[in-house]
C-alpha cells in the first residue's frame, strides 16, 4: 500500500469510527485548530522502522540500555545497541485478538522492583475479546515467560474498539489503568458514569492480587461500588501518565472534541468525574440530562475540535530529560488523524505557552515513549519508533 493510500485509509478509519485509537463517530466541523506558534527547537531521530504496529514504548527503571517496543500483535520487542534482538522479549501472540482495529496487546509496565522481582504486567484483549491485566515473569536477562497470571478480565461488549490499554504504576506503587467505555456511539450503555462498571474508568489496583489498592489513601468506591475504579466519566483514555504525583490523560472524542485532563497529586485524579457520556470536552452531549446536572463534572484543561483532519488525540509525557532544557515541564501530545505534535505547560490550573511542533509531526502517531532519564519518543502505526531531540 502506497504512503498516500496509507494515509488515506487511516482518516477513513477514523472518519467511520474505526480508527485506532477509537477516535468516534466524526462530524464535520466548522471551527480550525488554535492558531499555535510554531517551535522548531527539537526534530525527530529515527530509531527503526522495521516495527510491526507499535503502539508503546518504556524501559526498564533505571535501565537506558534497552528500550522495550510493544507490536499490537502480541510481542514485545528489544531494541539494543543500535539494533532489534531477534528474540522476543514477550511473544502472547496466541493469547491476543487483534481482528479488530483497536484489539491487541495494548500497553505494558515494568514493575519498580522489576530488578528484583522480574515481574512485567500486560494490557491486552483476549480470544473473547475481553480486556486483561496481566502479570509475566522475566526468566533471562532478555526474555519473559509467556505464561500470564491474569489479575483482572474485564467484560467487554460486542464492539472491538474504545479498549483504552494503558498501564503505569503511580507513585505510591499501586498499577493504574486506563479501560474504554466499551464502544459504540454515546456510551450506549451509560458505562462511564456506572460506578459499578469498570468500563470508562481509570483502574487503580494492587498488583500482587489484582484487587483495589490499598496503599496510603483508599480508592473511592471500595465499598458499594466497583472497588477497582479510581476516576470515572472516560470515554477512550487511550495514553495517561504521571508527572511525580500529577496525572495527566489524553480522552479520545467522540464527534466534535478531544480532550486532555489534568489533575493534580497526591491522589491525582481520586473519584473525579471527567464527564462523559455527559460532556465531550467542554461541551454538553445529547444525553446531558437531570442526572448529568446534578454530577460534579470535572472539565478538561485543553480541548480541540475535530477540525483539518483532527479526530484523535494521542496522550504523552511532561518533558524531564536533560538534552532540551527549556522544555522541562512541557507537556506534549499528538493527534492520530491529523498527525500534529502540540505541547502546553500546566499552570494555576491552565494550558499556558502552548505551541505547535512542525518538525515532530507524523501520521499515525498511536502513542509517546518516554526512556529511563526522561527523553522522549514517538511511536507511528506504520512501524516506526523516533526519538524527539534537539535540533
Amino acid at each position: 500500500m502506497s504512503p498516500a493510500r496509507f494515509l488515506r485509509l487511516l482518516i477513513l478509519l477514523c472518519l467511520t469510527g474505526f480508527g485506532f485509537t477509537g477516535c468516534g463517530e466524526t462530524k464535520e466541523s466548522s471551527e480550525t485548530l488554535p492558531d499555535l506558534p510554531a517551535n522548531n527547537s527539537l526534530t525527530l531521530q529515527l530509531v527503526t522502522a522495521s516495527l510491526d504496529s507499535p503502539v508503546f514504548m518504556t524501559t526498564v527503571p533505571g535501565d537506558n540500555s534497552r528500550l522495550f517496543i510493544v507490536e499490537q500483535g502480541g510481542r514485545i520487542r528489544i531494541f539494543t545497541g543500535g539494533a532489534l534482538l531477534p528474540t522476543l522479549f514477550l511473544n502472547i501472540t496466541g493469547l491476543v485478538r487483534t481482528t479488530g482495529e483497536e484489539e491487541g496487546l495494548l500497553g505494558m509496565a515494568f514493575d519498580p522492583n522489576y530488578g528484583t522481582n522480574g515481574r512485567v504486567y500486560a494490557f491486552y484483549t483476549n480470544m473473547n475479546g475481553d480486556l486483561v491485566i496481566a502479570r509475566f515473569l522475566r526468566v533471562t536477562l532478555d526474555q519473559a515467560d509467556s505464561t500470564p497470571s491474569i489479575l483482572l478480565t474485564i467484560s467487554h461488549p460486542t464492539n472491538s474498539n474504545h479498549n483504552g490499554g494503558m498501564l503505569a504504576f503511580g507513585p505510591e506503587g499501586c498499577l493504574y489503568a486506563a479501560v474504554g467505555d466499551g464502544g459504540g456511539a454515546n456510551d450506549p450503555g451509560n458505562n462511564s458514569q456506572n460506578p459499578n462498571i469498570r468500563l470508562g474508568k481509570i483502574l487503580r489496583i494492587n498488583p500482587d492480587t489484582g484487587t483495589a489498592c490499598a496503599n496510603s489513601t483508599p480508592n473511592p468506591f471500595a465499598v458499594g461500588a466497583a472497588p477497582e475504579v479510581w476516576s470515572l466519566g472516560l470515554r477512550n483514555p487511550w495514553r495517561f501518565s504521571f508527572d511525580g504525583n500529577n496525572l495527566y490523560i489524553g480522552d479520545v472524542g467522540q464527534g466534535a472534541r478531544e480532550e486532555i485532563n489534568v489533575s493534580l497529586g497526591p491522589n491525582a485524579g481520586r473519584g473525579v468525574n471527567y464527564g462523559w457520556r455527559c460532556m465531550e470536552g467542554t461541551r454538553q452531549t445529547i444525553n446531558f440530562d437531570a442526572t448529568c446536572a446534578q454530577t460534579t463534572l470535572t472539565a478538561p484543561v485543553l480541548d480541540y475540535p475535530h477540525a483539518e483532519e483532527a479526530c484523535s488525540v494521542t496522550g504523552g509525557y511532561v518533558y524531564r530529560g536533560s538534552a532540551a532544557p527549556a522544555q522541562q515541564g512541557t507537556y506534549f501530545y499528538a493527534d492520530f488523524c491529523n498527525g500534529f505534535v502540540r505541547s502546553f505547560r500546566y499552570q494555576n490550573g491552565q494550558a499556558t505557552n502552548q505551541f505547535k511542533w512542525p518538525l515532530l509531526s507524523r501520521q499515525g502517531i498511536t502513542s509517546f515513549g518516554e526512556d529511563a532519564l526522561g527523553e522522549l519518543y514517538l511511536l507511528t502505526q506504520g512501524g516506526s519508533l523516533f526519538k524527539i531531540v534537539p535540533n
